[in-house]
């Protein structure tokens, strides 16, 4: 059976391991990732996210590694103190920052961090409240304007409003295709399909509803429509919607940050998504 990585799940998955719920230690995180990166679903999975504070500490166990790909996260003076002193065996991917708390006006933050990008890849986590649509026309112009810049959006967390109902994630997506924007997720991604946590009661998004949502929202799907798909809780239906689609190149999403690579790993292999791997 092939071991290639289906082009439309290619660096689907970013590394958050350190990040909570699983916050792994940087020596472990960095060893697992190196494993990754060696593996056969290796194209599945994309740079190491790590906090900005603690690039050094990547580094040092990083060393005599090899060149190891690294996705910076945190608020923008961390970012400006890491980039002063990047470790040699560290390569900096992105960078990925909160330009505002829920409530605040976004557009300054964005500005900002446009700024502190500068000729890197930039991804700006913009909440999911007043002034998001005001933050993505911003990132446009800055598009236009030659920035590779980008918004990030949270998909869950540690409270219930971190977490958008089916409908809003549906008007946020559709808003990025109306302004050709690619965009980042992250948080409460754990699985292939739409399920409820029964410790903490908290509806997840599933990644497969996201990507099917985002492939029918690049083909010109309504909100209603996206909405639907990102609402369904069966994966063997999201299955037969994504499965004809897995040679093309993803549109508009870019990937989604997951503190386990395994979790997505397993349930695209339970689907018959990733069909490859010696144990296949």
């Amino acid at each position: 059976m092939s071991t290639a990585v289906p082009v439309l799940l290619r660096e689907l998955v970013d590394d958050a391991a350190v990040f909570p719920p699983g916050s792994a230690p940087i020596a472990d995180a960095v060893t697992a990732h190196r494993g990754y990166r060696e593996s056969w679903y290796s194209r599945m999975v994309g740079p190491l996210l790590v906090p900005a504070a603690d690039l050094a500490q990547v580094g040092r166990h990083a060393a005599g590694g090899g060149p190891l790909a690294v996705g910076l996260v945190g608020p923008a003076p961390e970012i400006v103190k890491a980039l002063d002193a990047v470790p040699g065996d560290v390569e900096i991917s992105h960078l990925e920052s909160p330009v505002a708390k829920r409530g605040e006006d976004p557009v300054p933050g964005v500005r900002a961090f446009v700024t502190l990008v500068e000729e890197r890849t930039g991804y700006a986590e913009i909440p999911l409240t007043w002034g998001l649509l005001a933050a993505l026309d911003e990132i446009v112009s800055a598009r236009t304007a030659g920035a590779r810049v980008a918004p990030k959006f949270r998909t869950g967390g540690l409270a219930a409003e971190l977490f958008p109902t089916p409908v809003e994630l549906a008007a946020v997506i559709c808003a990025c295709r109306d302004r050709d924007l690619p965009f980042k997720l992250t948080a409460g991604l754990h699985h292939a399909a739409r399920y409820t946590d029964p410790e903490t009661g908290f509806t997840h998004h599933g990644f497969l509803n996201v990507l099917a949502g985002t492939l029918a929202a690049a083909d010109g799907a309504e909100e209603v429509e996206v909405a639907e798909l990102l609402a369904a809780a069966d994966p063997v239906a999201l299955t037969y919607t994504v499965e004809p689609q897995l040679s093309r190149e993803r549109p508009l999403w870019v990937a989604f940050g997951s503190c386990s690579v395994e979790e997505p790993l397993h349930d695209l292999r339970n689907l018959g998504l990733l069909p490859g791997g010696p144990q296949a």
